[in-house]
């Protein structure tokens, strides 16, 4: 399990892509601070750049009650840039300045951001406009090969969620939106 970790965070850390499990679905990702490899991710993924991203962030990293499933927080620039002080590429953002963030409680994606001493980038590991894959076995084999490093689908790195994560949106003004229950 060291191997498949430490392989996957070098590949990070060289400015590549990964195929990765999430505490949701199996994702895609890269650091979240390298501007390079979010366009990579883009590209890999055939993804229009006004569809945004989510990051993972390390836990303590902001408080929030999710609930028992993970959830994703559509936060206002004040809030991830300003208060959490997170450092991610310009061209992760969405347009209105804000960012998709969620803290996973799953252990292979904590330590993949502890080791890595930055966000991750978190998208569904479909090609745009296809269905997000429940499990590693429906995950395109184009996309497999077009990622620098995919992690194997071992049972100890599995969630066993098969659903994307509740999506809710922070408005400006405190309140919040629910967007995917």
């Amino acid at each position: 399990m060291e191997d498949i970790i430490q392989q996957a965070v070098t590949a990070l850390a060289q400015g590549g892509v990964i195929l990765y499990p999430t505490d949701t679905i199996w994702g895609l990702g890269c650091d979240a601070r390298n501007a390079a490899a979010v366009d990579k991710l883009y590209a890999i993924k055939e993804r229009d750049h006004s569809k945004s991203m989510l990051v993972l962030v390390e836990s303590g990293k902001w408080k929030v009650e999710s609930g028992e499933r993970p959830t994703t927080y559509i936060l206002p620039r004040s809030v991830w840039h300003d208060a959490m002080h997170l450092e991610v590429a310009p061209n992760l953002p969405a347009d209105d300045g804000s960012l998709g963030v969620r803290q996973p409680r799953h252990a292979f994606c904590q330590e993949l951001i502890r080791r890595l001493g930055a966000p991750l980038v978190s998208t569904s590991a479909n090609l745009s406009g296809h269905p997000s894959p429940q499990s590693y076995n429906e995950i395109e084999e184009e996309l497999r090969r077009r990622v620098d490093y995919c992690v194997p689908p071992l049972p100890e790195f599995l969630s066993g969620e098969t659903r994307g994560s509740r999506i809710v949106k922070v408005n400006p003004d405190g309140s919040e939106t629910v967007i995917r229950p």
